[in-house]
Parts: C-alpha cells; structure tokens; sequence
C-alpha cells in the first residue's frame, strides 16, 4: 500500500512537516515558545526538564528531546539554550545535524537576552520555513510508518471493543512492513507472561521481562504499591477492578504479530527490523506517548473508554473509543467509535478496516481532532529526582 509522505535526507519518511523549537531546559521553554510564535507553522515543546539533574535523568532527557528532532515528522530544527543549562544546545544541535536536517542553535546568555534571542532565533527559522514550505510529499511505503499504541481513560469496553480494534489495525500495518509499538509497562503487570511467548529472540524477551520487574522493584523499594494506583480511580468508576484485567485489555492493543524487541524509552525503532515492539514507558498517557515519539513514530492511536484531548506537539494522534456513551458525550476529541461493536452488533473487522482507512487518510494529511484543536501534551518521563 502507497502513501505521500515528506521523505527526509536519512532515507525516513514524515506525515507531517514541522519546524521544530527544542528547549533545551525549563529555563529556555519560554524564550523558545515566543519563537515559535513568530514564524507561522513552528512549534516548540514544553520541555520542563533539563536543569540540575544527574545522571540517568539527564541523559534520558537529553535523549528524548534529540529524538524529538530526529522524528521524521520534523523537517526542521532549532534549538534554544540558556546557556548554563545541563544540556547544552550546541551539543543537542550537533547530534540532529547527523539526520541531514536544517538545524540551527541559540543560546539566549551569548545572545544578549530575551529580546534578542527571539529575534536572532526567528532569523534563523524564517528561511527554514520558506524552505519547508516548498517541499512536496512523495509516494512511499505504508511500511514505512511507525506506529504508538496507547490507551488511557480505560473501562471495560477497551477491552472488548478499542483495543481488539487497534490490534486489528497494528496487524495490518505491520503486515505492509510498518512497526507498532506497545507502550506502558504499569499496564502489562498481570498479562507479561502472554506478551514475553510472543517475543522471537529469548534475549529480548528476557529485556522485556526485566523491564516489568524493574517497575516493580522501584515501587516496592521506595514502600509503595503500584496497585494503589492502578487502576486509577477512573478506571474503577468506570468498571475495571483490578491491575491485571487492565492489562488483559490493554494488550489488545499489540495484535497478533510476534514481538521483535524491548525498547528502552525514547529509543528509536530499528528501520532496518520493523514489526512489533515493546517500549518501557509509564503508565501516564502524555509521558508515554512522547518516549515513543522520541523513537520514531509518526503516527499514535490512542484508545479510551472514558475520554480524552491528549495529542502531540509533532505527531498526530488518533483517538478511538469503544464506549458509545464516551463518543456522544466528546465527539470534538474522538475520531471512532468502535462502541458501535456493542451497541450495533459491528464487527470487529468492520471498524478495524475503518481505522486503518483513518490512519492511510492521516498519514496523506488528514487532521486528526487533537490536531485540529491545536493539542501539543508533551512530558519526559523522569527516572529518579531533579537535585
């Protein structure tokens, strides 16, 4: 199956052509944001890290904003330091240069200030967007998208109805070569085993075990219960009792396909080993859907029993309910309702075919309702603390 899609100078394939700001700590979003403003079609993200942590921590931010720019959605970038910050926008810039991307850096301490930093940065983004603006989408593979799986408001209808609906999709799109990632190791606790007999390779299996054990063991090792919080006190309203009947749902959303690895988060899917895989993020939903942005997808479908806006500041996320009631109550936010398999008598094949002809129609440029209600959630999953 064909798409149009911009292709990038590293061989990858974006269904969106943004020109991306990158903070590069908390203490530059707000310069950066005012950038964006300036130049129509830029967006920067809300990176709320990146000062005085240590570590993993810091690495893991510095990892998941260079992902950002990596993504082939962004056709452009510029980065926006402090200048003292723990990650430094010469070196962020320097790593996104090695995509073959326009890629630019300011440094609002060698600028001068705000004022002039907002001025030097939309000087440098006008030209890159008179540049984006002139390119054309060209015909590629289905195969060559990459694709997060995310589910968040869950109640019991994600699992009979949503999630089946997204495995049926993910199975399609890996079948056209393309890649799925499944997401949220809180929500696999209970249903692990199932998914590890689906890995190929024992190692990776073995990663992906030890990633669900780790969630765990960091729980009980600062006294805590990850059962106190899962379910959320959503989910229980909505009629889910227990932490393993959520992930029962959730893993739905994998399909059928064998895995073919355990992703750390925010690390990029392999281009040259597509199929299914895992990603360790949490179980919050922006956090999670921006690690897997961070490893390449281009493309998000979000499952929700009881409703949500969530979208990303660079990738289009697709919403799907399996709740009729939830689609009535927020039609603005929801692109399907799979609770028509409930209160219809559809068939799953029926509205797994739907979906999939939503995420061709949004790879070509269709505007999921996140998009077109300006939704750009964004968070960094944090390891351990800001000292």
């Amino acid at each position: 199956m064909k798409i149009k899609a911009y292709r990038r100078p590293d061989g990858l394939y974006g269904i969106r052509n943004h020109l991306l700001v990158i903070p590069t700590s908390v203490c530059a979003a707000d310069t950066a944001a005012k950038i964006a403003a300036l130049v129509p079609g830029a967006v920067s993200i809300p990176n709320q890290h990146g000062c005085c942590q240590i570590g993993s921590d810091l690495a893991l931010t510095q990892k998941t904003i260079v992902g950002f720019g990596k993504n082939p959605n962004v056709g452009a970038v510029l980065v926006v330091g402090l200048g003292c910050d723990g990650i430094q926008a010469r070196n962020v810039a320097a790593e996104l240069r090695e995509t073959g991307k326009p890629v630019e850096f300011v440094v609002i301490q060698e600028c001068g200030g705000t004022l002039k930093t907002i001025a030097r940065g939309a000087e440098l983004m006008a030209p890159m967007a008179r540049d984006l603006s002139t390119q054309e989408r060209v015909e590629c593979d289905m195969g060559e998208i990459v694709m997060g799986l995310e589910c968040g408001g869950s109640d019991p209808t994600s699992g009979i109805a949503s999630n089946p609906t997204i495995g049926y999709a993910s199975n399609k799109l890996i079948a056209e070569g393309g890649s799925s990632i499944l997401s949220e190791t809180t929500e696999v606790i209970g249903a692990e085993h199932l998914i590890a007999a689906r890995f190929e390779d024992p190692a990776q299996r073995d990663k992906f075990l030890a990633q669900v054990k780790s969630v765990e063991d960091r729980a009980i090792a600062m006294g805590e219960d990850l059962r106190s919080g899962q379910p959320t006190p959503g989910n229980k309203e909505g009629g889910l009792s227990t932490i393993e009947e959520k992930s029962l749902g959730c893993m739905y959303k994998a399909g059928t396909a064998p895995f073919k690895g355990a992703l750390d988060y925010a690390e990029i899917v392999p281009p040259e080993k597509r199929g299914m895989y895992f990603m360790d993020t949490p179980g919050q939903d922006i956090d999670s859907i921006t690690g897997m942005v961070a490893g390449g997808a281009q493309l998000v479908i979000f499952s929700t029993g009881r409703g949500t806006p969530t979208g990303s500041p660079i990738t289009p996320v697709i919403k799907i309910t399996g709740n009729p009631d939830t689609y009535a109550k927020m039609p603005d936010n929801l692109d399907v309702n799979a609770g028509r398999i409930i209160s219809d008598g559809a068939r799953l094949e029926e509205i797994g075919e739907e979906v999939f002809g939503l995420m061709v129609d949004v790879c070509n440029g269709r505007q999921t309702k996140a998009e077109s209600l300006g939704h750009h959630e964004f968070g960094i999953y944090k390891l351990t603390g800001t000292f």
